[in-house]
């Protein structure tokens, strides 16, 4: 196995992805010793959180063994664990989807965007735990169960990437891939301490998809720290022709986060986005991290981009999107689908021309108020969460401070809303409260994805939020 001590595998779990690759390439380590010590963390944890939902240990060690054997280390992220959401086909690695219907499926070939990380030389240890079909921020399925919040075990890890983000939390793994429609990069980063990025539609390209000209869903990167999930966004990013709005620039640009002057940037700031209901607790938890922006040097003002119709337009394009990815599990196995699920998919496959025209119509709109608010100002700061974890035997949030809400993605306002916008946006810890982690997204204009990770480096750096770790970790010692 290794010969390392348990206090210095502590050390290695909390390494950035240069320290392991710096140890790996001096011979300090191998990538065997690698997995086998994040192998020994999942071991150690995963019966308490749930995250991991399929474990391929051989897979990852055949591998290492393979990296090792040759010596070559050069590649990004060779040698590196990583785990990837179980709604993405792995080569011979079951991937059920969270879903009964697929319970029991191995795909034979890889999507592109798992396809792209093996190239990358990065190790997949196994799946993480996923909603069904990813339908929701909250992450339970009938297939693997829930999956639970490191930081209080009675609390959800939000979702649709729940498990992606409890993984990281506990150090089973550096990096994982994502995937983010409605929030479901960003919710799970808030609420497990660690960095989630829905880029700007283009940058990462994805097949197979049901509609490649994709306005909606995107993959994305997670990982404990801006620097880390960097590095992963540069192995995921690039351009295929196969794909209409794919971004033709090199994906290395993303490794470049030299940090701007504060005191030349302009930050708009809004708690609710003029729309939302927002509990008191995470009112608080903004309330900081306005401050410390402030405190920073940036120019910092109240104010938030005209978003109106921005539900409908999240609501149809969502309904429809699922409606096209669906349309044949609803007739052949509604017996095996969730409520809401089934919700989504009729709700999709109701719609009419012309409610897809308002809802274009609609979209231009937004797009167009979005354009001239990034004329006035250079990011738009707001929190990631409307409230903080909840009950985990809660399927969803029904009511934020007296307010009724009507759909079971009625909560995740604040995300869907710069989902509809097409602009990137980064959830990075933005501190404590009740012993719960928030999170912040900082949201750029369209294609300023580089910019955003710099911003969120500079919040980071002065902040260390992304240090802090579950106390679970470390009971028991």
């Amino acid at each position: 196995m290794t010969n390392f001590s348990n206090s210095e595998k502590k050390i290695i779990l909390n390494h950035n992805v240069k320290k392991m690759k710096n140890m790996l390439i001096s011979g300090d380590i191998t990538s065997e010793e690698l997995v086998y010590i994040h192998a020994d963390q999942i071991d150690k944890f995963d019966s308490k959180t749930n995250a991991v939902c399929t474990f391929s240990l051989d897979f990852a060690l055949e591998n290492a063994r393979k990296i090792d054997k040759s010596k070559d280390y050069n590649k990004p992220l060779s040698g590196i664990p990583i785990l990837i959401k179980d709604l993405n086909k792995t080569a011979n690695i079951r991937t059920t989807m969270g879903s009964r219907i697929y319970k029991d499926f191995i795909p034979d070939e890889d999507d592109l965007v798992v396809k792209k990380i093996k190239e990358s030389g990065a190790l997949i240890l196994g799946k993480s735990n996923t909603p069904e079909f990813g339908a929701g921020s909250h992450t339970f399925n009938d297939v693997f169960q829930t999956t639970y919040n490191p930081f209080d075990l009675s609390k959800t890890a939000g979702g649709s990437s729940g498990g992606a983000g409890v993984a990281l939390a506990m150090r089973m793994v550096p990096i994982a891939q994502g995937s983010d429609m409605g929030g479901s990069l960003r919710n799970p980063a808030a609420w497990n301490n660690v960095v989630g990025f829905r880029t700007s539609i283009g940058t990462i390209p994805q097949l197979p998809a049901e509609i490649t000209y994709n306005m909606m869903s995107v993959n994305g990167p997670m990982a404990r720290n801006v620097e880390d999930l960097s590095i992963l966004l540069s192995c995921m990013a690039g351009y295929d022709n196969r794909i209409g709005n794919s971004i033709n620039e090199p994906s290395e640009r993303f490794l470049d986060l030299e940090l701007p002057n504060p005191k030349n940037i302009k930050i708009a700031f809004s708690h609710n986005l003029g729309i939302y209901p927002v509990s008191k607790d995470i009112k608080d938890a903004f309330s900081n991290s306005i401050e410390i922006f402030s405190n920073l040097g940036f120019e910092m003002e109240d104010s938030f981009p005209n978003l109106e119709n921005v539900d409908n337009i999240f609501q149809t394009y969502r309904a429809y999107t699922f409606a096209n990815a669906h349309k044949e599990h609803i007739v052949k196995n509604r017996d095996l689908m969730k409520e809401t699920l089934i919700w989504n998919v009729e709700k999709g496959l109701k719609l009419k021309a012309t409610d897809l025209s308002l809802a274009e119509s609609q979209r231009s709109i937004v797009d167009q108020n979005v354009a001239e608010f990034f004329e006035k100002y250079d990011y738009l700061v707001l929190p990631s969460t409307s409230v903080l974890p909840f009950d985990k035997n809660i399927e969803y949030v029904k009511e934020i401070d007296g307010v009724k809400l009507q759909t079971y993605i009625d909560w995740m306002g604040l995300c869907y809303a710069i989902t509809s916008t097409g602009c990137p946006s980064i959830s990075i810890p933005g501190g404590f409260i009740k012993g719960l982690p928030t999170g912040i997204q900082i949201v750029g204009k369209k294609l300023d994805d580089l910019n955003v990770l710099r911003i969120a480096k500079i919040f980071e750096q002065e902040t260390n939020f992304y240090k802090i770790q579950p106390k679970i970790i470390n009971e028991g010692e």
